[in-house]
């Protein structure tokens, strides 16, 4: 054993090829020794989900790109009737502020999960996920005004029908995320508060006593799901 290690770590003897790859990636184990299972698990989604998501963008280019009618104006679409006037893409300037603030608002309750801060880390997760709530609303909103104008997900009228198959499947799987987020926000800010990871209190997500590791694997999927609707804006609201 002591002979094969050896083996790895000098650069002329190390196998050539995927063989070395592999070498050195077992040879170098720190990394997989300090990662919790949670977190491993949390990653290893979040890869997956990231597949999911790109091959749906990747499928909406190719539509937008191959499809010989002509593309709805977003700024037209997504227009809101204020004032007297149509106002481009208002609403989703806010929905991508309130967002993206919960995602400050999501590294600070991480931070103060930390120092063990049940307090402020509870209050900040309640405020992301109060942030995340507001966001689905909007975007329900968002659903309600264009289906009421007419869309639908084999046509709109606005262009080419690609467009709202497209929008309302990929908009709806990220909304669905940000609602699954917002619920295990809630959850887990409830066992913060409760002071389960202090007490080391039996139950779902609670891990060793005083480790809030539990903070920072939903800081994890929520900072993956702002990421994501930063790729939907610029894709969908932007192009």
């Amino acid at each position: 054993m002591a002979q094969s290690v050896q083996t790895h770590s000098d650069p002329d003897l190390r196998p050539a090829g995927l063989r070395g790859v592999a070498a050195d990636f077992g040879s170098d184990q720190r990394a997989f020794k300090t990662a919790s299972w949670g977190k491993a698990m949390m990653w290893i989604f979040l890869l997956s989900d990231t597949f999911i998501f790109g091959c749906f963008l990747l499928s909406y280019m190719t539509a937008r790109m191959s499809t010989p009618v002509a593309w709805p104006n977003p700024s037209e679409v997504f227009a809101l009737h204020i004032g007297g006037e149509n106002v481009p893409l208002i609403l989703i300037a806010i929905m991508t502020f309130v967002l993206i603030s919960s995602s400050g608002t999501m590294a600070m309750a991480v931070n103060f999960g930390y120092r063990r801060e049940r307090g402020r880390t509870a209050a900040l997760m309640l405020l992301t996920a109060l942030l995340g709530a507001a966001f689905v609303g909007m975007q329900a909103f968002e659903w309600t005004k264009l289906i009421s104008e007419g869309a639908r997900p084999w046509e709109n009228p606005w262009g080419a029908a690609q467009f709202g198959s497209s929008f309302f499947m990929i908009t709806g799987f990220h909304g669905t995320h940000v609602t699954i987020g917002v619920i295990f926000l809630i959850i887990v800010a409830r066992k913060v508060w409760r002071g389960d990871f202090d007490q080391e209190r039996r139950g779902f997500f609670t891990s060793r006593k005083g480790n809030y590791e539990a903070v920072e694997i939903m800081g994890l999927y929520w900072h993956f799901v702002d990421l994501v609707w930063v790729f939907i804006f610029a894709f969908f609201y932007l192009w």
